[in-house]
């Protein structure tokens, strides 16, 4: 087990493993078991419970492993000091056996969804994180779980403070690195955008002076972080990948997008113009992988978002559900809004809001800009949800998602279009999950 660093306490009986984790209740027959020491639990702990589960082995601090080998457990043991450092180092070399292009995706909102698209619009067999596999656990557990035949790694990267998206180049030496966007998120732990794009931009510098970076054009902040000698390709209004024409209804779009490498005109199944810009930045993506525009083109019908982000559901009594509280801040709060307001067929737009975190000392101007940007759309009535949406000066404030769940029933109405909206730890995907169960689904929107 040179690879990740360990020494061998036990030999089992197969040459290696199919797979990789950290949560002994989730191990698969053939799986190596990482046993990470969290703030509140030792993971080391549950190494013997791993073994039980068929685990192909487990990589623990010396201590377990010997607890683990004294117990008479059968399967690989594998001592190490930081059995986090251990998955970090076994991704790397996967990441290097495989040997193909790795895409790296940050930016303050949209990475997941741009993940999504790429993973839509690329023909060729991409293997892209799950769900938000972003971090230095989650990253090299996707890296791991990529099957050999693939073709091109897509993987998003989380920032929440300075040095943790050069940590996560390291281990997936991305030769292309994509920034969705550079807002006012986890202002509370950087304090300044300018602080936020020096962050986000360790992207710039782990792809290699060979690499090709993506970014958006009107991103200033990322200016003084952008090497002329570094390939780089531009999206959005004035950039190398921009929309001409486009024409929707509120669910769809048809957009003509001009590239350096031609025009095409992209059916997408969404209407809102943030996913417009993220698609932007998925085709930008796909020319630095030299991927004909044409079969992006040809793909992109097939575009599905994860859940939770966007998600748009038709209710019965005519009423419409977008369901977009997996995470909230400034930007996307703003975009949700956008486009609630231009559903069309709907008699009223309401907003379930709830409170967006980590905004720092000015997250109090932040959510009164907010709920000043809802009522100038004519969106009513607005319902806040957690002790920071009082600042959003909604028509009705309730403490939890739970009693916001009771609060929207009672003002909903046939005929409604309803955006439920927060930060992640908000929990507004009760709100939705209650809608749901209380007012019956006529048909899932393809999303």
């Amino acid at each position: 087990m040179a690879a990740c660093g360990a020494a061998v306490l036990q030999a089992g009986r197969r040459d290696r493993p199919v797979g990789a984790s950290v949560d002994s209740r989730q191990v698969a027959p053939g799986d190596l078991f990482f046993g990470l020491r969290g703030e509140r639990v030792d993971g080391g702990a549950f190494a013997r419970s791993a073994l039980e589960r068929h685990a192909w082995g487990v990589v623990v601090e010396p201590g377990r492993a010997r607890e683990v080998a004294d117990a008479g457990a059968e399967g690989w043991i594998l001592a190490a000091r930081d059995p986090l450092g251990a998955l970090a180092r076994l991704a790397t070399e996967w990441r290097r056996e495989l040997d193909c292009p790795t895409v790296g995706i940050t930016g303050s909102t949209g990475k997941t969804s741009v993940k999504d698209i790429c993973r839509a619009i690329f023909p060729l067999r991409v293997h892209a994180s799950p769900e938000n596999f972003n971090t230095e656990v989650g990253l090299p557990l996707a890296i791991l779980a990529a099957p050999p035949e693939t073709e091109v790694l897509v993987l998003e990267m989380a920032m929440r403070g300075k040095g943790q998206i050069a940590e996560l180049c390291g281990i997936a030496e991305p030769g292309i690195g994509a920034i969705t966007n550079i807002g006012p998120v986890h202002l509370e732990l950087l304090g300044t955008i300018e602080a936020i794009a020096e962050a986000k931009a360790e992207i710039l510098t782990g792809i290699g002076p060979r690499g090709v970076a993506v970014v958006p054009a009107d991103a200033e902040a990322l200016a003084p972080h952008l090497d002329d000698a570094l390939r780089t390709i531009t999206f959005g209004p004035g950039g190398d990948v921009f929309v001409r024409r486009r024409a929707g209804d509120g669910q769809r779009t048809r957009a003509e997008v001009v590239t350096p490498a031609g025009d095409a005109e992209l059916e997408l199944p969404f209407g809102e113009l943030h996913n417009l810009t993220n698609a932007l930045c998925a085709v930008a993506i796909g020319l630095a992988l030299d991927t004909p525009l044409p079969a992006m083109a040809a793909r992109a019908p097939r575009i599905t978002f994860s859940r939770l982000r966007g998600e748009t559901i038709d209710l019965a009594g005519g009423i419409t559900l977008v369901n977009d509280c997996y995470n909230a801040n400034p930007v996307s709060m703003r975009a949700a809004l956008d486009h609630l307001a231009t559903l069309r067929g709907h008699d009223r737009r309401i907003a379930v809001l709830g409170e967006m975190l980590e905004l720092g000392s000015g997250a109090a101007t932040f959510h009164r800009e907010v709920g000043a940007h809802a009522r100038g759309l004519a969106i009513a009535p607005i319902i806040g949800v957690g002790e920071l949406a009082r600042d959003y000066a909604p028509d009705v404030w309730v403490a939890d998602a739970a009693t916001a769940a009771d609060a929207l029933d009672r003002r909903l109405r046939s005929g409604d279009a309803v955006l439920v909206k927060g930060s992640n730890a908000v929990g507004l995907d009760l709100v939705a999950d209650e809608l749901l169960a209380r007012r019956g689904e006529a048909h899932a929107a393809g999303r």
